[in-house]
């Protein structure tokens, strides 16, 4: 009895295999017209909660009528458990990867995570669709999914650019590649870190001047929000010579809700610095001022105040100076920041400290005192910033580190006042007492 039900089962079990695989292998080899199932999108997702995900993501979707499936190709994939990943990251080593996805799985991530979603639908023709697929699904093997990040020159927004310019035979590049720019680097950073102050400065003073070159457009599309801008309105001339507009249809899955808006014209930072240095300034002269009242609460609260100080720009100085000349964060490169806040702020730390606890000092040692050695490191942190100005003046020399200067200086200034001036009343004690 079995064995004449044999070929049944048999003729069965071929039937449900080449029911699942077929589509599958279907898919792998690309018969003829496999392009007609096929719609090309392009989604793109604004800023998310973490620092790494202010700037927002962007990633192909291709949906696949004859499978039923829609894959989310994802250019931006890296995970903190992966071996050396700190380490890497601390030398600009950024291994990232390509993977694939459920695009509804993707869009859910999206949606719970308050993000804004924007689907560009692609008018391509169907063989171009079908070009698109095959490799997009060879980018995604796993002998090829592996790649050196940069955050401006080869990220998950760069990628999908190239994939549009082969989509559309090069015509992409051809349009935008030597379009003058809006902003500069720097410009289009600043644009998404304005609602923050601290990380604003800090990532404002580790950049150099290599970020404030002009830029064309093709360059401005390392952000995800420009390449969505630029293909909404963009047309070319198909394989089968007839023009038409890239994107067909432009659908908003989500809008996030209470997030900072990305701004469209960078603004101008420097003044809030400004209030910030001035007010660190106010403090300092006030601190002193008490002094004639209570000399000692006022030598540890200028003290503390100084190695606080020192430890931050001093920590934010060493990190340059590593950065700079020890890693592969290029865009950290040729900074004149450099010249005035670098590891020697750290000096200030025990300096302060030592400046606090006071205590009697002989003539003999006034040369190395606390107060004079403030003096002369918060002067020449003063001095080497006014000579970042005037190295502007040069050809050379244009880095964009107003809204530096504008924090530093007038506190620089003001410290290393107050410092050589109680130096100067200490040595006048000293010749009195003498």
């Amino acid at each position: 009895m079995i064995f004449r039900r044999f070929p049944f089962c048999l003729f069965l079990a071929a039937a449900l295999f080449f029911s699942l695989a077929a589509p599958r292998l279907w898919a792998q080899d690309s018969p003829p017209g496999r392009g007609n199932y096929l719609t090309v999108k392009i989604a793109v997702m604004g800023p998310g909660d973490e620092l790494y995900f202010w700037w927002g993501h962007i990633a192909l979707v291709i949906d696949d009528a004859f499978t039923g499936e829609s894959r989310f190709f994802d250019y931006g994939i890296f995970s903190f458990e992966n071996d050396r990943f700190f380490s890497n990251f601390a030398f600009g080593r950024l291994r990232y990867s390509c993977g694939v996805s459920s695009a509804e799985r993707s869009y859910r991530v999206y949606r719970d995570t308050n993000r804004d979603i924007t689907v560009y639908t692609l008018d391509l023709p169907p063989q171009v669709r079908d070009e698109v697929r095959r490799f997009a699904e060879t980018n995604v093997l796993p002998e090829n999914k592996y790649y050196w990040y940069h955050h401006f020159k080869d990220n998950c927004s760069t990628r999908i650019r190239d994939i549009i310019d082969l989509a559309t035979g090069g015509q992409f590049k051809a349009a935008f590649g030597n379009a003058a720019g809006r902003y500069t680097l720097r410009q289009h950073v600043r644009r998404h870190t304005w609602f923050s102050p601290f990380f604003d400065w800090i990532l404002n003073f580790w950049m150099g001047q290599d970020i404030d070159k002009p830029m064309t457009v093709w360059e401005e599309m390392f952000l995800p929000q420009e390449v969505g801008n630029r293909i909404e309105d963009f047309t070319y001339t198909g394989p089968d010579g007839v023009e038409r507009k890239l994107v067909a249809k432009t659908e908003a899955l989500n809008r996030a809700v209470n997030r900072p808006a990305v701004l469209d014209v960078p603004r101008r930072q420097w003044p809030r610095e400004l209030a910030l240095g001035l007010a660190v300034s106010v403090l300092a002269a006030l601190l002193a001022l008490l002094g004639r009242r209570n000399p000692a609460a006022s030598r540890v609260s200028l003290g503390l105040l100084q190695s606080l100080l020192g430890l931050f720009f001093g920590a934010a100085g060493s990190l340059l100076f590593f950065m700079t000349f020890f890693t592969n964060h290029d865009y950290t490169y040729h900074n004149i920041n450099i010249i005035y806040i670098n590891p020697l702020l750290l000096a200030a730390v025990p300096l302060g400290i030592l400046y606090a606890r006071g205590g009697n000092r002989s003539r003999g040692r006034r040369r190395l005192s606390p107060e004079r050695l403030l003096g002369v490191l918060w002067a020449y942190v003063f001095f080497g910033g006014v000579l970042t100005l005037l190295l502007r003046a040069l050809p050379g020399f244009y880095q964009q580190n107003q809204v530096t200067l504008a924090l530093v200086l007038p506190f620089a200034f003001t410290l290393g006042v107050l410092s050589l001036t109680a130096c100067d009343e200490t040595h006048s004690a000293l010749t009195n007492n003498v």
